[in-house]
C-alpha cells in the first residue's frame, strides 16, 4: 500500500469510529438520560446555561457524529465537536484527574484530539465532502 492509500484508510477509519462514538453519546443524551435528565446532570456538574447547553450538545453530538460518519462538512463539525470536548474537559473533568474511571478527562481529551485532527485534515477521499467540494476550482474546496 502506498502512503496515499494508507492516509485515506487512516482518515476514513478515524472519521467513522469517531462519528460513531459521538453519535452514540448524543443518542444516549436523548434516549437513555433524556434531555431533561441531561439538563439536570449538566446543572449539577456546574455547566453554565445547562437548559440550553444540554440539548445543544445532544444535537451536536448526534447530528455531528452522523455527519462525520458520512464525511459531510467534516472540518466544521469536527471543530465544533473538539470545542464541545474541551468544554467538557475544562468544566467537568479536569478536576478529577486523568483517568475516566474516576471521572477524569482521558476520554474527552482523546475525543477532542481526534476531532481536532479531522478539523485539520478534512474528511479524506472517501467522503461526501470530497464528492461535493473536491474540485480544485470549487470555491468551497477548503471543506473537502
Amino acid at each position: 500500500m502506498n502512503q496515499s492509500r494508507l492516509t485515506t484508510t487512516a482518515i476514513t477509519v478515524l472519521r467513522i469510529v469517531l462519528g460513531f462514538l459521538f453519535a452514540a453519546h448524543g443518542w444516549q443524551k436523548f434516549n437513555e438520560w433524556t434531555i431533561a435528565g441531561t439538563q439536570a446532570s449538566f446543572a449539577k456538574m456546574g455547566v453554565p446555561a445547562a437548559e440550553i447547553a444540554a440539548p445543544a450538545v445532544a444535537v451536536l453530538e448526534l447530528a455531528g457524529g452522523i455527519a462525520l460518519i458520512l464525511g459531510i462538512l467534516t472540518r466544521v463539525v469536527a471543530a465544533l465537536l473538539a470545542v464541545d470536548m474541551l468544554g467538557a474537559l475544562l468544566l467537568v473533568h479536569a478536576s478529577a484527574g486523568v483517568f475516566a474511571a474516576n471521572g477524569g478527562y482521558e476520554l474527552v481529551l482523546l475525543l477532542a484530539a481526534a476531532a481536532f485532527a479531522l478539523a485539520l485534515t478534512g474528511a479524506g477521499r472517501l467522503s461526501v465532502d470530497r464528492a461535493l467540494f473536491g474540485r480544485r476550482n470549487s470555491k468551497l474546496a477548503a471543506l473537502a
